[in-house]
């Protein structure tokens, strides 16, 4: 198999503005919310990779409506400073279906950030805006085994990860390792037969400042054959992890470690990751 099938290649996508409505809500765990989308402004709406990310607008609290950006030739024109702002927060698209028109995004629900208020009250009719993604990295199937690891923020993309392998490689031979509170936040995945997933609890120990995923991942062993690694979690708790990664040897292009998140930073931007 030559290298250049297993290229990563990369499509970009003009950035719109999308105002769409909420058509269902379903707890796919106690603390996650899997809420749909839909609404005339999905025509158009392209994703192609398992960790594409969408900039979700939200409404001010006690508003019904969120402040949409407006978009100029270099991007957000950023809006009159004596005005209302947009309130962007990245988020996975864990699912979407463009017969259907729906967009499913997973919420993991929290008392302390707009995003997970509103995802707690959110209900059929209720509006929220969508920007992007602006692109995808598509990573092929015929590499000859993944690991996939994170937390509940990577879980979205685990998820979609492993479901489209199900469907477009089910030989694919995968290992996932996912850290979440404890058994009650473990989701039904659909996924390969040759699937080793492996569930760590925090056992109610705040997330983040952990070292349970990276204890678990200095265990991995290289299988033989070209792999794919995809991490992705709490900023700082990355950081042993990318090492660890390039100490194996890996192909740079290979592997990508993404810090969707930082404690103590509200709305962290993950281009700019520092881990």
């Amino acid at each position: 198999m030559s290298s250049t099938q297993r290229e990563i290649r990369v499509l970009r996508y003009d950035l719109r503005p999308r105002l769409l409505q909420v058509s269902k809500v379903d707890r796919v765990t106690p603390r996650t919310a899997r809420i749909t989308l839909t609404g005339p402004d999905l025509d158009g709406f392209q994703t192609h990779d398992y960790a594409d990310h969408v900039k979700l607008c939200f409404p001010e609290p006690g508003a019904a409506l969120p402040t949409m950006p407006t978009m100029g030739e270099r991007g957000i024109v950023p809006p009159p400073t004596d005005g209302p702002q947009p309130i962007f927060r990245d988020y996975t698209v864990r699912r979407f279906d463009a017969a259907a028109s729906e967009l499913d995004i997973d919420f993991v629900l929290h008392p302390h950030g707009i995003a997970g208020r509103w995802a707690a009250d959110a209900a059929p009719g209720d509006s929220l805006g969508v920007l992007g993604p602006r692109g995808s990295h598509l990573v092929p199937d015929d590499f000859d085994w993944y690991l996939l690891a994170g937390d509940e923020t990577a879980l979205p993309a685990i998820g979609r990860r492993l479901a489209e392998l199900a469907e477009a490689r089910p030989t694919a031979r995968v290992q996932a390792v996912v850290e979440v509170d404890g058994p009650a936040e473990e989701q039904e995945l659909v996924r390969p037969p040759d699937t080793r997933l492996t569930w760590l609890h925090r056992d109610g120990a705040e997330a983040g400042g952990q070292e349970r995923l990276y204890q678990a991942l200095s265990e991995f062993t290289v299988p033989d054959g070209v792999g794919y690694v995809w991490v992705a979690g709490e900023s700082g708790d990355l950081k042993p992890i990318r090492r660890h990664l390039r100490s194996l040897g890996l192909d740079r292009r290979h592997y990508k470690v993404d810090g969707y998140w930082k404690r103590g930073v509200v709305n962290h931007d993950h281009h700019a990751d520092d881990a």
